[in-house]
């Protein structure tokens, strides 16, 4: 690899728009994991 290639890294961009893509999936699995838990506990 030479001295003047690019870096591996992604840009701040995108690295940014992964981990608010990352945040937004963990509270949907969690909204979701509530929403079983509510429903299943009316269900009751």
């Amino acid at each position: 690899m030479l001295w003047s290639d690019p870096s591996d890294e992604p840009p701040k961009e995108l690295r940014d728009a992964q981990n608010m893509l990352r945040r937004a999936s963990h509270v949907l699995a969690a909204a979701t994991i509530v929403v079983l838990v509510v429903a299943v506990l009316g269900l009751l």
